[in-house]
């Protein structure tokens, strides 16, 4: 009898465009889809750790389906983040976490781990049907922000072949999906691990269709800081037949290059809905989460955007509650809210995370009755006379 899986998936749109590879490669091995968690005789979870609440979750989910499905004692896979970063946080202190709190229990289903890179891009997404399909361009990231774990659950930056995402996103536009969002942990650096040797010896690359072109320097406090493809690889999707709208996220501010705003100006089916996350408005807050950019900076970027692309609209992420920020400090977020205006915002109160520096060299000072207190304010600012749903990312 065919064995059936299900999957449950944590986190971001990419924990959800890696779930639709996870679907094609468990059918490859001949599982067929459950319709629910009682019907499978395998269970993966697809995890997210980039908050303690993401993580306590899984924990959770996994001691609640033990008692739910003692009887039946399907497998439980665990994969995505929470596996990456066990691997990779250093000392091996989040892999102990790991096994420690999900010990084996006699009669009870067993958990297993799957390293997502186990996962290649060979297997096809499997998408549910839709008008939106989600295309990774690269993952893993290089960036190192003080409170961010993603360098160890997802790796150093990797990515993909520029001919083999154009392949994918006129298959997903022959499939009848009119948009597409481009994902990585940083698409504008989309390139710069395969093109710093050739940067190096002043050569070109050459597209899919054969052209020789130039890749984009992104210069960051006047010194070029890395080469990149991303405005290229965004302009050939946009030419794409079929494709009403194409999305990208996240952007890191500092590398938004003047080529890539260009590319946006000139395509009227890139969406004017830009993610730019600032994380916080106060430069010594900035400073401490080696975010390589001031409040002076990321505005006089959203003004310049602003001015150059029609409808440029922005959403953002917001941490609050960061070591060592103050009254002060948390008062001009809420100024840089109230000057840019965000369509969206997505906040979250700081969590330390294994690994970071920010864990490592910084107190986590702020207490939490004062973290949801700020969040609770910012909340008010940020969606005062919004009509959309709460998108804050913690309560």
């Amino acid at each position: 009898m065919t064995e059936k899986y299900f999957i449950k998936t944590f986190g971001c749109q990419q924990n959800v465009a890696d779930s639709e590879r996870l679907r094609s490669f468990y059918e490859s091995r001949g599982f067929a889809p459950a319709e629910t968690l009682e019907e499978a005789d395998v269970l993966i979870l697809n995890t997210c750790v980039v908050r303690d609440r993401a993580e306590e979750k899984v924990y959770g989910m996994i001691k609640t389906l033990r008692a739910r499905l003692k009887e039946k004692s399907p497998r439980i896979i665990v994969t995505g983040c929470l596996i990456g970063a066990a691997a990779r946080v250093p000392g091996g202190r989040m892999m102990k976490r790991l096994t420690a709190r999900l010990p084996a229990v006699e009669g009870l289903p067993d958990v297993e781990f799957l390293p997502l890179e186990e996962v290649g891009f060979e297997y096809a997404p499997r998408r549910a049907p839709g008008k939106t399909a989600s295309i990774v361009i690269s993952n893993g990231c290089n960036n190192y922000c003080a409170y961010c774990i993603v360098p160890f659950s997802r790796g150093q930056e990797r990515s993909r072949p520029l001919a083999e995402i154009l392949d994918e996103v006129k298959k997903a536009a022959a499939d009848g999906y009119t948009e597409v969002m481009l994902l990585g942990q940083n698409v504008n650096s989309y390139g710069a691990d395969f093109l710093k040797d050739k940067i190096k010896e002043n050569e070109k690359y050459t597209l899919p269709n054969g052209e020789s072109i130039k890749p984009v320097m992104v210069k960051h406090l006047n010194r070029h800081r890395i080469p990149t493809l991303f405005p290229h690889l965004l302009e050939s999707v946009a030419r794409i037949s079929g494709l009403a709208k194409i999305s990208f996220i996240s952007s890191n501010p500092w590398d938004f290059s003047d080529e890539l705003i260009d590319v946006i100006a000139r395509n009227e089916n890139i969406d004017r809905l830009l993610h730019l996350p600032v994380q916080a408005g106060s430069n010594a807050v900035l400073k401490r989460m080696n975010r390589w950019y001031t409040r002076e900076e990321y505005l006089a970027l959203i003004d310049k955007i602003r001015a150059r692309v029609f409808g440029a609209r922005f959403m953002t992420d917001i941490i609050v509650g960061f070591p060592g920020e103050t009254e002060e400090d948390f008062l001009e977020t809420v100024d840089l809210i109230k000057r840019v205006n965000f369509e969206k915002t997505f906040i979250a109160w700081y969590s330390p995370r294994p690994g970071t520096s920010a864990t490592k060299n910084l107190q986590d000072d702020v207490p939490i009755h004062e973290k949801k207190r700020r969040f609770s304010e910012l909340d008010k600012v940020a969606f005062k006379g919004k009509s959309h749903k709460h998108l804050a990312l913690q309560k």
